[in-house]
């Protein structure tokens, strides 16, 4: 069956319209909000594509981590009416993107890898020796937070005491926010452990509900804001000097980055060959992950998300005609 055309956009009938690089959500009454996951992609900051069925991978792929690591944080979901939209508990977003990593890799200006192998050894305040090759584990893994940068604007790493020294968060919350971090990363090492892969990095956003409860929000542990790698390879290319077969959006920047791409400007356009494997590499993913079959949702999903959503009674009758 060939590829639809992907879901880049909506435009539906409610207030608070927010667009991310992602994800564009509403306000919806009783302190909720509406998120719907398009299948844009992003990589150095920038939309570089549009993926066909990725939103649906990362909305799914993550109500389903959400509901696993539920035991170790409270998270913002309500429900999802439809594969690309969840109801969430309206949060206040803390102003800073809490990456744990677990191995010496990456491809971005704030990857460890980057600045290890441009000479750094004090990176995010933590001291690395000489010799430490690229997509070797850490001794342990490590928190490594950024800033949230503007539409445009690439993140700034931070230190952890940065986080505190800045009036970002405060030190008890910051403190609670790194454990939970850490607990969460662990339980997602585990799982993906028994599904064959490695969990070597990742991106948690954090917020605060109406009643100042700290919940985990965005989204948890997808192919967008995780490294997964396959396990039973890594040794192996390791020892070749290959880069690991991975079930995320590495090979992305990796294709960006071989034509000059990083961040600056319009980015490149992607080849056919490039969005078919990331398409197949998502869904993979997404079923290695929960041991689930990835069943894929009709197109256009514009006009099937109103029709969700007025269903649901998110829209009223005559709102959920698709667009023209």
């Amino acid at each position: 069956m060939p590829a639809p055309d992907p879901f880049r956009d909506i435009d539906l009938p409610l207030p608070g319209r927010r667009s991310g690089k992602v994800r564009i959500s509403y306000d919806l009454p009783g302190g909720r909000r509406l998120f719907v996951t398009t299948d844009r992609l992003s990589a150095f900051d920038r939309v570089v594509a549009a993926i066909p069925w990725k939103g649906q991978v990362l909305n799914q792929l993550s109500a389903w981590w959400f509901a696993q690591v539920r035991h170790v944080v409270a998270n913002h979901v309500i429900d999802v009416p439809d594969p690309n939209v969840t109801v969430a508990t309206s949060a206040t977003p803390l102003p800073v993107e809490v990456v744990v990593r677990a191995y010496m890799t990456g491809s971005t200006s704030t990857s460890i890898w980057r600045q290890y192998a441009a000479g750094a050894r004090t990176i995010y305040g933590y001291d690395f020796p000489d010799g430490i090759r690229k997509n070797t584990a850490l001794p342990h893994p490590i928190i490594t937070p950024t800033t949230k940068a503007e539409a445009g604007a690439h993140d700034e790493p931070l230190t952890c005491a940065d986080v505190v020294a800045r009036g970002l968060v405060n030190a008890v919350l910051w403190d609670r926010v790194q454990a939970a971090a850490l607990a969460t990363f662990a339980h997602g090492q585990a799982v993906a452990a028994k599904a064959g892969l490695i969990l070597a990095d990742t991106k948690y956003e954090f917020g605060l509900g109406p009643d100042g409860a700290l919940l985990l929000i965005d989204e948890v542990h997808t192919p967008d804001s995780s490294r997964f790698w396959e396990a039973s390879s890594h040794e192996a290319r390791l020892a070749a000097g290959l880069e690991p077969e991975s079930l995320d959006k590495e090979p992305v920047r990796l294709a960006l980055d071989a034509m000059g791409y990083r961040g600056d400007g319009t980015p490149p356009a992607l080849g056919p060959d490039v969005i078919a494997a990331t398409s197949t590499r998502y869904a993979t993913a997404y079923e290695r992950l929960t041991g689930l079959p990835f069943e894929t949702a009709a197109y256009p999903v514009g006009s099937r998300i109103r029709g969700a959503l007025t269903s649901a009674g998110f829209l009223g009758a005559g709102e959920g005609r698709p667009e023209s």
